[in-house]
């Protein structure tokens, strides 16, 4: 199928967008600076992150090996390196993967990083589990189905995925970031220097989400807390 030139451009932009973002990203998280909506969003904040990570607690992921979408800064990949037996951790940017390595201290010794652009990249082995957090919102949408697709060819039969992802809340994204319009799915970002870029951003309904993972082999239950997240969690059928 030809791609969108347009698409592709933007898609390149949002790569530079990351790896310009990689030492403020975890303002974000942390609710710091342009983040910080006030004391009670940020305990609804962080009440459901612990919600998110219970869940992911939950799963089989003991003495697997992991493959990681987009790990960015590291934040999750320290999570599952506390039960992987090994990740391959997948990002574009080379700024987030140095980042990574420092947040994972000597549990770096479990994980093997890779950068390179998740729409080229393709494993040349299947893994237990596939992990991508905060990723899915920035696959286009014509081409969702065919990211996925390559999702289920990653995984062993009946091996787990889990994916995580922000709901639509004005209150999660920077006091001065306008969120897209439900029939957009272009966003622009602006760094703590005043530099804007745009980005790929979708807030995809569970039910939208759910049909997709099935029409690809997998076999996904979408989840949402009360305000900030969207988490899905299945298996290779």
């Amino acid at each position: 199928m030809p791609r969108d030139a347009d698409t592709d451009v933007v898609l390149l932009e949002q790569i530079d967008y990351y790896r310009a973002r990689a030492t403020e990203y975890d303002d974000w998280f942390l609710r710091l600076g342009r983040y910080d909506r006030g004391e009670e969003a940020t305990r609804r904040w962080f009440e459901q992150v612990e919600e998110v990570r219970r869940a992911l607690r939950a799963l089989p992921l003991d003495e697997k090996n992991i493959l990681e979408l987009a790990p960015g800064t590291g934040i999750w990949t320290k999570e599952l390196c506390n039960r992987a037996a090994h990740i391959t951790a997948v990002d574009a940017s080379s700024e987030m993967i140095e980042l990574n390595r420092q947040r994972l201290g000597d549990q770096v010794e479990k994980v093997t990083f890779v950068e390179a652009d998740l729409f080229e990249w393709h494993p040349t082995r299947e893994f237990d589990a596939v992990v991508f957090c905060f990723w899915i919102s920035h696959i286009p949408a014509d081409r969702i189905d065919e990211f996925l697709a390559k999702v289920e060819t990653m995984l062993t039969r009946g091996g787990t995925v889990f994916f995580l992802d922000s709901r639509k809340e004005h209150t999660s994204t920077a006091a001065d970031h306008v969120l897209p319009s439900r029939d957009e799915e272009l966003m622009t970002r602006r760094l703590d220097d005043g530099r804007e870029f745009t980005i790929i951003k979708n807030f995809w309904t569970a039910a939208v989400l759910e049909d997709t993972c099935k029409r690809v082999g997998l076999n996904v239950e979408i989840h949402e807390t009360a305000d900030y997240f969207q988490y899905g969690i299945g298996t290779r059928g």
